[in-house]
């Protein structure tokens, strides 16, 4: 590693290997050669005078790319495909004269994005599908765990554990669907020419419509897609670009919900992150645990979520048929959302795969809040041994107002159900009292939900793709 120049944090620090390789030099120009194999092939079994020597002498050299011949032609034109057209031709003279035939630079260029993103977001699919597994696992082992919920960071009524994790897992469930219908529906541009008229291939094909039209579809087919695109200018729609980072940034979106949850529990002291024997957590404290992961899922959250305006501005941005300004940008925004996304997943996984459960912390906290919740249940004891139920209301109204003027101005704990116990309006002893406070009573029908959910949404989504699950996350540092 050179330490004179920039590194991506996101090569060096986050993605995983195979993420990286999907958007490597040599990925990018194996496919081009790919793609040039498949229109020589198009293109002979539409009439061309092209011979099966040459395809073979094209599919000899597929990967073995001569990259120093290509990279001194370059120096030479500033043309990127034109320098590959010229290094593959050097090694396949027989086949140097059909290379690239009746095509523009976006023949290869464009394809290739499409391919590469279809890779990614396959890879994307099948970590974000471990993610669920991973969160299943958790929601089913802690579905009775009560625990108090929040609305507004305030305590509000109690649920379990297990249901908070439905949550969370239903968001990233739903990031599948978006992810599905947008992969299913990724065409490739095909090869339309310089504007997208197939004027080339007019005069290549003598004007014959018919094998024109079956251009598209060939190489597609070759290529592993349905379909082209029908229509397009010299580059395919930059609305599909839009359309994919913004799966990323929804996957985002929900990884960057999940960490804050696990940051504010992990500071409840409730749930906490997997923590390393040997992880230093302050450089001055010597006793934190911070909840680094989570943090890095936010932080690498934040930036694929604005990444996915760039893509979004590039599309609104270009004029008629194309512009070449989105191609630096593409260059960065694409792979970079892509690298950030794969290394958000990874630690979603190590961070599921790793949590921590406190009971005693989660009773103790649940407990100090519980007397306020069962007030309407203690009311309706109250007015069955014979109290009037408006009375009651305001009694306990006045008394929790007292216990809580206790809890916040004098630092005492809840004594709620001792001043209920005392007031003989009542007419409840502190036993009959301490019977309520069961938690189990408060969770409605939050272990019936979880159960619900996973077996009629997760476990079959699980069972359709069992073929991909059992992904662990290494994570660099």
């Amino acid at each position: 590693m050179s330490n004179d120049r920039y590194v991506s944090p996101l090569s060096e620090r986050y993605a995983s290997k195979e993420m990286q390789y999907i958007f490597s030099p040599d990925k990018k120009f194996r496919t081009w050669r790919r793609l040039w194999i498949a229109l020589a092939e198009t293109e002979k079994e539409l009439g061309l005078g092209i011979t099966d020597e040459q395809i073979e002498e094209l599919k000899a050299h597929a990967d073995d790319i001569n990259y120093d011949v290509a990279r001194e032609r370059e120096k030479a034109v500033r043309h990127d495909v034109m320098s590959h057209v010229y290094a593959y031709g050097v090694q396949c003279p027989k086949a140097k004269g059909i290379i690239h035939l009746g095509a523009t630079s976006c023949y290869v260029g464009d394809n290739t994005d499409i391919i590469i993103m279809s890779e990614a977001l396959k890879l994307v699919r099948k970590k974000l599908i471990n993610v669920i597994a991973e969160l299943a696992k958790f929601a089913e082992a802690q579905k009775s765990q009560p625990t108090l919920a929040f609305t507004h960071f305030q305590p509000a009524q109690p649920t379990t554990v297990g249901k908070r994790a439905t949550l969370w897992m239903q968001e990233f469930e739903m990031d599948l669907e978006d992810l599905d219908y947008v992969l299913g529906s990724l065409k490739l541009l095909g090869s339309k020419g310089t504007t997208g008229t197939q004027a080339s291939f007019l005069e290549l094909f003598d004007g014959d419509q018919e094998k024109i039209d079956k251009i598209d579809p060939m190489i597609a087919q070759k290529m592993g897609f349905k379909a082209c695109y029908p229509v397009s200018g010299q580059t395919y729609s930059r609305k599909v670009d839009t359309r994919v980072l913004n799966i990323l940034a929804g996957i985002a979106a929900s990884a960057h919900k999940f960490s804050n949850d696990i940051r504010l529990l992990q500071h409840l002291k409730e749930i906490e992150e997997p923590f390393e024997k040997t992880q230093i957590g302050s450089s001055a404290m010597a006793y934190k645990r911070n909840p680094m992961r989570s943090e890095r899922i936010a932080s690498l959250s934040r930036y694929v979520m604005i990444d996915a305006l760039n893509p979004a501005v590039t599309s609104a941005a270009q004029w008629f048929e194309r512009t070449l300004d989105d191609s630096a940008n593409k260059r960065l925004s694409v792979p970079e959302g892509f690298l950030a996304v794969d290394g958000i997943l990874d630690l979603c996984l190590n961070v599921v795969d790793g949590l921590v459960v406190y009971p005693k912390v989660i009773e103790k906290r649940l407990m100090s809040e519980l007397p306020f919740m069962a007030t309407e249940n203690i009311m309706m004891d109250a007015v069955k041994a014979g109290g009037d139920r408006q009375e009651l209301h305001e009694r306990i109204r006045e008394l929790s107002m007292e216990a809580g003027k206790n809890v916040k101005e004098k630092g005492l704990d809840n004594n709620l159900l001792e001043l209920i116990a005392a007031d003989p309006a009542f007419n409840l002893s502190l036993g009959d009292l301490k019977k309520t406070m069961n938690p189990g009573k408060y969770v409605g029908r939050a272990k019936e939900q979880v159960e619900a959910y996973l077996k009629n949404v997760i476990n079959p989504l699980l069972e359709e793709n069992k073929e991909v699950l059992g992904m662990s996350a290494e994570i660099n540092v």
